[in-house]
């Protein structure tokens, strides 16, 4: 009995198997269409998004070269634009006042330049607004020539001499005429002229066509290994130097902007800017300065590589890890410019209507 009991119990297993086998065969044919209905469905779908025409967008920068602008070009160079569905036009300008002229004229849409653009523009009753942040600190040095470093120790020993900014109007200018005010070498005693970005501004200072001059990165380190006697006056990379002349813990500088109007007709193209953005910020925070100089243009590195990856790394505590603009950032930019500025100081700005966090609401993932 326990024998017939076990041989009936395997025989009905086993039948109930061979049914089961026999019933997924039948339903197999109908799995199979199903899964390739879905999987043509994906595909098309991709297909569609793919078939989708780019998003132009013009973007003005005010010195491309520069470190102080390098996620707006580090964004194209990794393919994070393409990513949003975008083709970005970057265009390249001798300094941030002509990037401005360039979306004030229509030559732009956005414009990838420093945040108290924004501000300046309020006070003339223009609706300009920055939509992500790149930079926390301004990221310029005030470096004499070599031919003066013996006799311009500080700030004060301009007087009377010739200082160089990118343009006049541009960040630059505003932030060289503010450190000179601050220590009694304002009201015209001191000489102001444009000497560009990258290679004009490093041989304007190297053969002392200006006593001194602001510069950014990686002009200024080329300068520095060059020259080693030259003396640095300020140096805005760092959180230090930021505190000690400007008196704030943070001055947000680089940023994209553009007109109000243009931001509220494209929204979803700049909240897709902002993100590519955003995400090229988080990736320069995972890798290395030489890994980060691999994906410049090697343009951008000169026949210096060794020069440009340590400017690189000087400059790295500059860039936002996220993208946000901070509040009592943007209020220490203001306080700068009312002080340096008639404009700025007799107008009524509203802070908040000259930035915007919404793109950049949610922290960017690690690309």
């Amino acid at each position: 009995m326990p024998s017939g009991v076990s041989r009936e119990g395997t025989g009905g297993g086993g039948g109930a198997r061979h049914k089961s086998e026999k019933m997924s065969k039948r339903r197999s044919p109908l799995a199979i269409v199903v899964l390739l209905c879905a999987a043509a469905c994906g595909r098309s779908g991709r297909i569609a998004d793919a078939a989708k025409p780019a998003i132009h967008v013009r973007v003005a920068i005010g010195g491309q070269s520069q470190l102080i602008y390098l996620p707006t070009t580090l964004a194209q160079e990794l393919g994070f634009y393409k990513d949003e569905g975008l083709s970005v036009e970057l265009q390249d300008m001798a300094g941030g006042s002509k990037a401005l002229q360039a979306l004030v004229g229509g030559s732009a849409d956005v414009v990838s330049g420093f945040y108290d653009h924004t501000i300046q523009m309020a006070a003339e009753g223009r609706e300009m607004v920055a939509f992500v942040t790149m930079l926390r600190f301004p990221g310029l040095v005030l470096v004499t020539a070599p031919q003066s470093a013996g006799t311009v120790t500080k700030i004060e020993d301009l007087k009377g001499r010739v200082a160089g900014v990118t343009t006049a109007g541009s960040s630059s200018d505003m932030l060289l005429n503010y450190l000179l005010q601050q220590h009694g070498a304002g009201g015209g005693a001191v000489r102001i002229t444009a000497i560009g970005t990258a290679a004009t501004a490093v041989a304007a200072i190297e053969h002392g066509k200006v006593d001194a001059g602001m510069i950014a990165d990686p002009g200024f380190t080329l300068v520095l290994r060059r020259n080693p006697g030259v003396r640095v006056l300020a140096d805005l990379r760092h959180a230090e130097g930021v505190k000690a002349l400007l008196g704030a813990n943070t001055y947000p500088a680089s940023v994209l902007y553009s007109k109000g109007d243009w931001i509220r007709a494209n929204r979803e193209t700049a909240r897709r800017l902002a993100r590519a953005i955003a995400r090229t910020l988080v990736w320069m925070q995972n890798h290395s300065p030489q890994e980060i100089a691999d994906r410049t243009p090697a343009t951008f590195r000169g026949e210096d590589r060794a020069a440009y990856v340590e400017a690189l790394a000087n400059s790295m505590p500059m860039y936002s890890p996220d993208g946000v603009m901070d509040m009592d950032g943007a209020e220490a930019v203001k306080r700068l410019l009312s002080q340096s500025m008639e404009k700025v100081r007799g107008a009524t700005i509203h802070l908040a209507q000259t930035y915007t966090n919404e793109f950049v609401a949610q922290k960017p993932t690690n690309p």
